[in-house]
């Protein structure tokens, strides 16, 4: 078989991800007979047909969704090299993308990262930080699409190389007025009389918090559904319900005074993060040192 041509891999990634040939061909500027004439080209060249031809659209094939997910790895790689070299020629030396999660980007890793760029021998490395959910991180990278990842270490890290990174607590957070605010520690169970504000059903707090009540038998009653933080601890102080939140999370707040914080005594709230990564021996130079760095912590 001969090499395969980026433009028309990423053509084809086009046709399946929007299942229509017109609206890929406006996304990538071509038109759909041009697409539909190369996407000829490739199945003859692959020895199989791709794509499944509706009057609404295409769908991949079994052999198209295999094609697609080595499609999707090879693109991926082709713009990390185009990137790292645009970067390469401005002076940046190394280029290291890390996916994190949200508890671990409003923590620490900001900071760290920082003190890691600060250093004179680092001017040369520059790091871009995205935020993602920890299944999404180990996905991305166990598909090649990220080099590095700090995620919750509760997530399924199997084929994954992991260092430990920082730890945390989550603890309650409520309105002083609240009955809940009396109390020195509590169990979790012991909240779920009373409302919650609680994250989106993607991020780990949440699963992680639907996981214990389930197995407490008793629901969530759920009165506010945020997507940060910041947003959560807005809501506890305006009385609206309590909150189960990482420690340092409330500890970076401007106004602590309108809340009041109360452990938890489930083991499942002192956490401990992961740097994670397919294999060390093959990170860039610049990833191996962002994650000694990291590791160091």
């Amino acid at each position: 078989m001969r090499d395969l041509d980026l433009t028309t891999l990423r053509l084809f990634v086009a046709a399946c991800e929007l299942r229509n040939m017109a609206r890929a061909g406006e996304q990538e500027h071509i038109g759909a007979s041009a697409i539909s004439k190369r996407l000829a080209l490739l199945e003859e060249q692959v020895g199989a047909p791709l794509l499944e031809r509706h009057r609404r659209g295409v769908v991949p094939t079994a052999a198209g969704e295999i094609l697609l997910e080595h499609a999707r790895a090879l693109l991926a790689t082709s713009d990390r090299v185009a990137r790292d070299m645009t970067a390469y020629r401005h002076g940046v030396k190394g280029q290291v993308r890390v996916l994190a999660s949200m508890s671990s980007i409003t923590e620490s890793l900001p900071d760290d990262i920082a003190a890691f760029l600060a250093k004179p021998e680092h001017a040369q490395i520059r790091v871009d930080i995205e935020e993602r959910t920890s299944s999404a991180i180990v996905q991305a990278l166990r598909e090649g699409l990220a080099p590095v990842g700090v995620c919750w270490d509760a997530a399924d890290l199997e084929g994954l190389q992991t260092r430990p990174y920082r730890s945390d607590e989550l603890v309650l957070v409520v309105h002083p007025g609240h009955a809940l605010a009396r109390l020195r520690a509590c169990h979790f169970a012991q909240t779920l009389a009373h409302d919650h504000v609680g994250l989106p059903t993607h991020t780990a707090v949440h699963t992680m918090l639907g996981r214990a009540a389930a197995i407490i038998g008793q629901p969530i009653a759920y009165r506010a559904v945020v997507s940060t933080f910041d947003a959560a601890l807005r809501c506890v102080q305006a009385g609206l319900g309590v909150a189960v939140v990482p420690r340092e999370i409330v500890r970076r707040a401007g106004d602590a005074s309108r809340m009041k914080i109360v452990p938890l005594k489930d083991a499942w709230a002192r956490r401990r993060f992961a740097i994670c990564f397919r294999d060390y021996e093959r990170l860039s130079p610049a990833a191996r040192l962002l994650v000694d760095h990291l590791s160091q912590g």
